[in-house]
């Protein structure tokens, strides 16, 4: 087991099997030491993770919802790693969408729930940059939505 697959058993986490995609694009693209992995949409074991923030949601639901993202998107990288998730030298920017209503303010603090995840995961690996932005409506009307960009070795 990898260093990194060890740290998240040690979470309770085991990466999913990569998503199919759902349209004409690929879950993700590796150029050079760069990793840029699609959106990957709030889902759990249960299916998925839908509703307004602000409205059906409150922001700690929606860090939950964050994080499942966050489990997807090191999925995804492990397969853009031939399986050897070891390779990840950094996560270097975060993109996340927050399905919210008008008056909702705190998609940082939802987007956070991707973020401390990655980083009590990862460590300073994890340490990245981002953005947080709402959405009026996001595909299938799950709460979230994170796209990501990694580098390895």
């Amino acid at each position: 087991m990898s260093k990194i697959e060890a740290k998240l058993s040690e979470l309770g986490v085991n990466l999913p099997d990569v998503a199919a995609p759902a349209a004409n694009y690929v879950p993700y693209v590796v150029v050079g030491d760069m990793v840029y992995v699609s959106g990957q949409i709030s889902m759990n074991e249960d299916g998925l993770i839908l509703g307004k923030v602000g409205a059906d949601l409150d922001t700690q639901a929606g860090a939950d919802a964050a994080k499942t993202c966050a489990i997807s998107l090191l999925a995804a990288l492990k397969a853009a790693c031939g399986g050897d998730i070891d390779r990840l030298v950094r996560v270097v920017k975060l993109v996340g969408f927050v399905n919210s209503t008008p008056d909702f303010t705190d998609q940082p603090k939802v987007i956070n729930g991707a973020s401390d995840f990655l980083v009590e995961a990862l460590g300073d690996k994890g340490r990245h940059a981002r953005s947080a932005v709402s959405a009026g409506a996001l595909p299938l009307g799950v709460a979230v939505e994170i796209e990501a960009i990694f580098q390895i070795a």
